[in-house]
């Protein structure tokens, strides 16, 4: 059994996106697989196409990539954030338990992420990664490549209470700033708390503030809360 697996990147949103080469290989095709296995953008990036890939380098048969337009590097440059090392982590779980322990384990990566959401979700994934990893720089775009596309940049909590204000429509990618790195990291407990204390001044609650130096610092948050309660003025004496 002889055949080529071509893998095709198409447009998110621009048919002009769609390159000669693209084009030529659809046209030559014997079968296309679309719609239903996979939507735009490049094939295997965060649909199960890597099943078909997988099956079919193990068959022995060749496996082309015909690279092309995505959301995730169209949203990572768009974003203004550093883009030398990033990762994607797809779509965030879409239950709240299972949202708070998905931004928990990434609150102490240091690497831009990239991330998918879907509009009706958006509100409440923002404000969990405003609650999880406090006020980073992030950029939600929308729409890349088609006529409403909008890219709006600030920190998560005023990313939150922008588009739960407005609310969004079409496919949306979330570009967020990686934890800082250790060097930069309050390393006791005093630091910590000041920390807290300087955001609870800008009129953040207890809570929230102690999330935002947690993921910041890349500590748990009950070291953060420890280190509050340590810290509190009138507790000697």
């Amino acid at each position: 059994m002889s055949g080529v697996l071509s893998v095709v990147a198409t447009p998110i949103g621009n048919l002009e996106d769609l390159s000669p080469r693209a084009a030529r290989t659809l046209a030559r095709a014997d079968i296309i697989a679309c719609e239903d296995v996979t939507d735009a953008g490049m094939p295997g990036l965060s649909d199960p196409g890597h099943h078909v890939i997988e099956a079919c380098a193990e068959a022995g048969l060749r496996v082309e990539v015909i690279p092309g337009p995505s959301a995730v590097p169209a949203a990572l440059v768009a974003s203004g954030l550093p883009t030398a090392r990033f990762v994607f982590d797809g779509f965030l779980p879409r239950t709240a338990s299972a949202r708070r322990r998905r931004i928990e384990a990434l609150s102490r990566e240091e690497r831009t992420l990239v991330v998918f959401e879907a509009p009706h979700r958006l509100v409440d994934s923002l404000q969990a990664l405003a609650d999880g990893l406090g006020p980073r720089r992030a950029a939600v775009a929308r729409e890349l490549t088609k006529i409403h596309e909008e890219v709006v940049r600030g920190t998560l909590p005023e990313l939150a209470g922008r588009f739960a204000d407005s609310g969004a429509r079409g496919e949306v990618t979330i570009v967020i700033e990686g934890a800082p790195a250790p060097e930069k990291k309050s390393s006791n407990a005093g630091g910590l708390a000041a920390e807290v204390a300087a955001e609870m001044s800008a009129g953040m609650g207890k809570r929230e503030s102690i999330a935002a130096v947690a993921a910041r610092n890349g500590v748990p948050k009950k070291i953060v809360y420890q280190a509050v309660l340590d810290n509190a003025p009138g507790e000697e004496g």
